[in-house]
């Protein structure tokens, strides 16, 4: 029952969460309100399309009716620059797709190679190989993503030519996401953003498994007569994995998040470059509901990886004292 109280409780600390930032974001981006075109077709259309959102009211009233739309109609506004008059809900949902193919591909790559070489790691510590590993990991880690998007443009785009500079478009690509064309594209985004996702991993698998060999159980199940590698599969990884697990869970519930800079750099029409450019088009509506796609994402997959330690281990209790 304790676990149960703890979700709703976190539940209703994500909600009020929620509603400050949408708050703040509202109130700040009325400060920044945009002015009407002065006259033709557009000025009307957009003016009677302010006035049915009461842009026209004190802001506390303009507030009131946002969230009244979100709730009854699910309408989170209109989108005026990237999408022109267009629902920004429908605009975000139209660039999900790409983000989502890039995210997911790059997990395909990372995961299995990030815990990999972090076991190889453990396993060769204070060995050449560990050390190697150590400063590759050290590297990957401490230079940005969009400085290994530009090398790998220039290198493998540029000079050697074998993959384009840019993703393809779907139209370029037949209209099918997994053609030839389209997954040639997408190599250069998928190991830009692989790089920093694959040392993460495989610096916290080897900082967990090095633990995990060096404890007492690994000691007695080898005195019981399990080899090296029995007793690595049988216990030491299953203990590593508990802390392991939820970050990877993190990294799956990242996938509709993005990123903005490689998106950009590959001119990806994702829900990241959307983020951007409703920032320099000062896009309005489309940056709120932008923003708090952004917030809600974060806000659950916290509350999913906490949850997610006591399904792994049954000894961690959640709400418990």
């Amino acid at each position: 029952m304790s676990t149960f109280k703890y979700v709703l409780k976190r539940i209703g600390l994500m909600l009020v969460t929620a509603f400050i930032i949408m708050t703040i974001c509202f109130v700040l981006i009325k400060l920044l309100e945009p002015e009407l075109p002065m006259m033709g077709n557009q000025a009307e259309a957009e003016r009677a399309r302010r006035e049915a959102l009461g842009w026209n009211k004190p802001i506390m009233v303009q507030y009131a009716i946002y969230l009244k739309n979100i709730f009854t109609k699910w309408d989170w506004g209109t989108s005026w620059k990237i999408d022109y008059f267009q629902p920004a809900a429908s605009v975000i949902i139209k660039r999900l797709p790409p983000t989502v193919i890039i995210n997911s591909l790059e997990l395909l790559i990372s995961i299995p190679v990030g815990i990999i070489l972090g076991v190889f790691a453990a396993i060769k510590k204070n060995k050449w190989q560990d050390h190697l590993i150590s400063i590759i990991i050290m590297l990957f880690i401490s230079v940005p993503v969009f400085v290994y998007a530009f090398l790998l443009q220039y290198l493998l785009g540029f000079k050697l030519g074998w993959f384009p500079l840019i993703m393809s478009s779907l139209y370029d690509a037949g209209g099918k996401w997994f053609s030839k064309v389209m997954l040639k594209s997408m190599v250069l985004p998928v190991l830009s953003l692989s790089f920093g996702s694959i040392a993460g991993l495989t610096r916290m698998t080897r900082a967990e498994l090095t633990e995990a060999l060096t404890s007492d159980y690994m000691l007695l199940a080898r005195t019981k007569g399990l080899t090296k590698s029995q007793a690595i599969s049988r216990h030491a990884m299953k203990n590593a994995m508990v802390p392991i697990l939820p970050r990877i869970l993190g990294m799956i519930l990242g996938i509709l998040g993005g990123a903005m800079l490689t998106e950009t750099i590959f001119g990806i029409n994702g829900i990241g470059k959307l983020y951007l450019q409703s920032i320099t088009t000062l896009d309005y509506d489309v940056f709120m509901a932008t923003s708090m796609f952004y917030c809600i994402i974060g806000l659950a997959s916290t509350i999913v990886i906490d949850l997610s330690y006591g399904f792994l281990d049954p000894r961690i209790r959640m709400g418990e004292r």
